[in-house]
């Protein structure tokens, strides 16, 4: 057994079975209808046809059962139609051969015909349970394949990003620290100290996308923890902003709201990667604005920009990994800042949606639980 985990959610690979080994692939409800219909069904028709004796010739009535006998093995499978075998036989011998009502045949084509009855029905229900078989394994097959298209996908991706999306700070770093080292005395001390805060943004951000990449791998593994205590919202969010230094966001979250149950660290990369991202798509001119409001049992924080916005349908590609709407410059992270924030919210028993504003533009909410809900 394999396991692939892709986009929050786990997937199981089975090994092909070994050749050789059979199993019945019926539902077990499809099953049970099957014994129903042979122990219930077929004795019925059997019993009907009774009358009939001397209007239908014997290989007419084995006929009519062989065709309720093949429609039990297409229902039941395998075992239903042993048994539905079985039955058909004793019941055309004991109703239909001379003697009548004995289990004794007296002529000898009568006796082929009821062999030939018997091997048609086992026929049939072998033939039926490997059309079943195959079915299910080529209904596997391409699930699998779907699976592990998903698998490469990311993966792919996640080359990609690894390819630019880390090397590209790295190496602003790597230079920035090569020019000082070889540079001697040629640089001005304002020189050097741009240069030593080009290296160290650098390599700010390249913590920050490994960070998001371990914090994503832990979240599919279902191995982050989450510890919440209460928290004050207008005390959380000036915090996350000056970590991003989004000193021209816009705040209006009311002191007087309730506590939220949140962790501290886990709120704090939220808020980050939300802020930040309205801080990139929001115009110079009209920076992001957050709001809060109460909502029954929580608390809902708003980051909105004024940016080109996102179509509805499209909501939800957004927490998809690696998937960067509308940015086209590749610079600017692996595209894990809105699916790791709606993980880390979730992890919290929060929740994290967008909706579209009004004036153009997005807004995500970030909804968590009040501390009083949690007591």
């Amino acid at each position: 057994m394999l396991r692939v985990v892709t986009g929050g959610t786990t997937a199981r690979l089975s090994w092909p079975r070994r050749p050789g080994r059979s199993r019945d692939f019926i539902g077990a409800r499809r099953r049970r209808t099957g014994f129903a219909l042979t122990l219930l069904g077929l004795p019925a028709l059997v019993i009907s046809l009774v009358p009939l004796r001397g209007e239908l010739s014997f290989s007419s009535v084995i006929l009519i059962v062989l065709t309720a006998v093949m429609g039990i093995t297409l229902t039941g499978g395998m075992w239903p139609a042993l048994l539905a075998a079985l039955v058909g036989f004793f019941g055309l011998n004991y109703f239909f051969t001379e003697p009548h009502h004995t289990f004794i045949v007296a002529h000898e084509r009568q006796v082929v015909a009821l062999v030939a009855f018997v091997v048609l029905a086992l026929g049939g229900a072998s033939v039926v349970n490997l059309s079943a078989d195959r079915a299910r394994a080529a209904a596997r097959a391409r699930s699998e394949a779907q699976v592990l298209a998903e698998a490469d996908r990311l993966r792919t991706a996640l080359l990609a990003a690894v390819s630019h999306d880390l090397r590209t700070p790295l190496a602003s770093a790597r230079a920035a620290v090569g020019s000082l080292r070889l540079s001697g005395n040629r640089f001005t001390e304002a020189e050097r100290a741009e240069l030593l805060d080009s290296a160290d943004i650098s390599l700010a951000r390249l913590g920050g996308l490994v960070d998001n990449l371990l914090d994503m791998s832990r979240l599919q593994a279902g191995v982050l923890g989450a510890e919440p205590v209460p928290i004050a919202l207008d005390e959380a969010v000036p915090s996350a902003l000056d970590e991003i230094g989004a000193a021209d966001v816009r705040i209006l979250v009311p002191p007087a709201l309730p506590e939220v149950s949140a962790d501290p660290g886990l709120l704090q990369r939220i808020l980050v990667n939300l802020v930040g991202n309205a801080m990139r798509y929001s115009p110079s001119d009209r920076p992001p604005l957050i709001t809060a409001s109460e909502a029954g049992e929580s608390v809902e924080l708003r980051v909105t920009d004024c940016g080109p916005g996102v179509p509805e349908e499209d909501f939800e590609l957004m927490f998809t990994p690696f998937q960067r709407l509308g940015d086209t410059d590749n610079s600017t992270g692996v595209g894990l800042g809105l699916a790791l924030s709606r993980g880390l919210a979730e992890a919290m028993g929060g929740a994290l949606t967008p909706e579209p504003t009004p004036a153009g533009g997005l807004t995500m909410v970030l909804a968590l639980p009040t501390a009083r809900q949690e007591r």
